[in-house]
């Protein structure tokens, strides 16, 4: 780590830092020598198939310095946040490893995001520059960004990979490529969001040092090598699809990334049949729709061998189809942005591998499962998993109140899982114990929807509660006490939400308006008994928001068959 740590961010204490050296967790790499490596060591090999293009590693490598040439000739160089918001584009990752080289930090956003999160991480980050599509699904994200620029005025540079309009062209910052290895590996590299339950999502600051171990040991666990062709379903920037063991893990094996540009099941069983696919990723929602396609027979899958599952709860019935739908391994992933995470294994019985989520990747990854009042439970009992280790942030990027809740005094994460252990190591995951909606993989914090529903002037109180879903697993409903009866619409409040500048994902699929919600003994609203009522075969009929879910551009699938 350099002498002065970025401002906000929570470094690992000087005895961890030693250890996780000492037995060479930490290696002393950063992320762009990890590409340049393999741009020496086989410069023809495909690395990026991205619709009609495909580059050779070389050719990504050179891309990669002349795109970071342009950026420091406008003034982007060490430490500087930039915002990236693209689709999965190729250009996605020569943004980041250019980045890399200067030293700068991408901030990841998804697709999905609008103005009121885009907004919120510019600003908190004081990102300087920003690299954006110019549309995509219909969304023309050159217009967002002039809004968030008329109120955050730390944005001076606005890059853009199609029509730039008034702002830079991607393409005429490639400049003659720039020489250079990056930066010392305890440097940040990037900040990625969290699915945390309060509020906008928090920024977690990642090393190259912590973030190549993770990608190291996925790659090694999960057996890539050179022949690898991993089909990049899910959003690019998203956690799992980037280094669990994702494409960076893919890259560091020397294999080829393929980009899906749509996820639904035709495109992406062509791409397996073109490409010859042997790895991808999904979270349940994806997978499901891709098992009930009926297209699904017209295609050759036979390349594929091996599907992860991760990102939510894998439905045991789910888990069991796999292997013979597509004829492969099932693999299941458990894990957070914050850092852990866990792989069945190869060698493991079906029965580890249908019924839990795997083992951690490292010896040194400690994990506690406590009570309520941090007790540590029997063992194999249902307890909050809370863990820490070689690659499990400290801290949040500028969250210091935040950070007393989130982690222990000693240092350890409190994930919000539920979790039981089994003897040998493998964890099942019960439910969360946070506040939080996980739609197909997508994190949706009720605290931040509630907000926005109590600023309508006919909103009396809110509740937003995760309701069961035979796609997603989860979606969203929200419970409202109107001041007046009939006052506000389903579709109106919907609406309401949508001009707030939020994520499609995150406008409720369901809106049911109460007399009154209801209290527990101290006065909360009493969201289990929320829950209940979708159990309950008297349950009021709830309203559909008008705009169903499966109309808006989540970042994730939109599962239909």
């Amino acid at each position: 780590m350099s002498a002065t740590p970025l401002d906000g961010f929570v470094p690992w204490p000087p005895e961890f830092a030693a250890r996780y050296r000492e037995r060479g967790y930490w290696n002393g790499d950063n992320i762009y020598r990890s590409l340049a490596r393999g741009a020496q060591a086989h410069p023809e090999r495909i690395a990026i198939v991205c619709a009609q293009r495909r580059w050779s590693y070389a050719e990504f490598d050179r891309r990669a310095r002349r795109f970071a040439a342009g950026l420091r000739r406008i003034g982007v160089g060490p430490r500087d946040r930039v915002l990236l918001q693209l689709p999965n584009i190729g250009e996605h990752y020569l943004a980041c490893h250019a980045l890399f080289l200067l030293g700068a930090l991408p901030v990841f956003a998804l697709p999905a995001h609008r103005r009121a999160e885009i907004g919120y991480f510019v600003g908190h980050t004081q990102a300087r520059a920003c690299v954006i599509a110019d549309r995509e699904g219909g969304f023309d994200y050159r217009a967002m960004i002039r809004e968030v620029r008329a109120e955050h005025d730390c944005l001076s540079d606005v890059i853009v990979i199609g029509e730039a309009e008034e702002f830079h062209s991607f393409d005429d910052l490639l400049d003659e490529p720039l020489q250079g290895d990056g930066p010392d590996a305890g440097e940040v590299a990037f900040l990625q969001l969290s699915g945390g339950s309060t509020g906008v999502p928090k920024l977690i600051p990642r090393t190259h040092d912590d973030y190549l171990y993770s990608v190291r040991e996925s790659a090694r666990i999960c057996g890539l090598d050179g022949g690898t062709v991993y089909l990049c379903a899910l959003p690019a920037a998203h956690n799992f699809p980037m280094s669990s063991p994702g494409a960076l893990g893919v890259f560091h094996a020397g294999g080829c990334v393929v980009l899906a540009r749509q996820n639904d099941p035709e495109s992406c069983f062509a791409l397996i049949q073109r490409e010859r696919v042997t790895l991808t990723a999904l979270v349940p929602a994806l997978a499901l729709a891709w098992l009930e396609s009926r297209v699904r027979s017209r295609y050759d899958l036979s390349s594929l061998d091996c599907v992860q599952i991760g990102g939510a709860h894998l439905a045991g019935e789910v888990a069991r189809r796999v292997p013979d739908a597509f004829g492969c391994r099932l693999q299941q992933v458990f894990g957070m942005a914050e850092g852990l995470v866990n792989y069945t294994r190869a060698g493991d019985s079906d029965e580890l591998t249908l019924g839990t989520q795997g083992l951690p990747i490292s010896a040194d990854d400690e994990i506690r499962i406590v009570d309520d009042e941090d007790v540590e439970v029997a063992p194999g009992a249902v307890g909050h998993l809370l863990t820490r280790g070689p690659y499990t942030i400290r801290g949040y990027y500028r969250a210091e109140s935040h950070n007393a809740r989130a982690f222990t005094a000693d240092g350890f994460y409190r994930t919000g899982d539920r979790v039981r252990r089994l003897p040998g190591g493998h964890l099942i995951v019960e439910g969360r114990a946070k506040d939080l909606v996980n739609r197909g993989g997508e994190k949706i914090a009720a605290e931040e929807v509630e907000g926005y529903l109590l600023a309508h002037p006919a909103v009396f109180d809110a509740a937003l509660v995760a309701m069961p879903d035979r796609w997603l697993g989860e979606k969203s409903c929200a419970f409202v006490a109107l001041r007046e009866p009939a006052q506000a619409t389903a579709r109106e409040l919907a609406q309401f939400l949508r001009e707030r500048g939020i994520a499609g994902y995150k406008v409720p699929d369901r809106i049911e308006f109460l007399a009154a919600l209801p209290r527990t003994a101290v006065g909360k609203i009493d969201k289990k008994a929320l829950r209940a009522r979708f159990d309950a075969p008297a349950a009021a009929p709830a309203v559909p928001v008008a705009a169903s879910a499966s109309s808006y551009s989540s970042s994730f699938a939109q599962a239909t068959p």
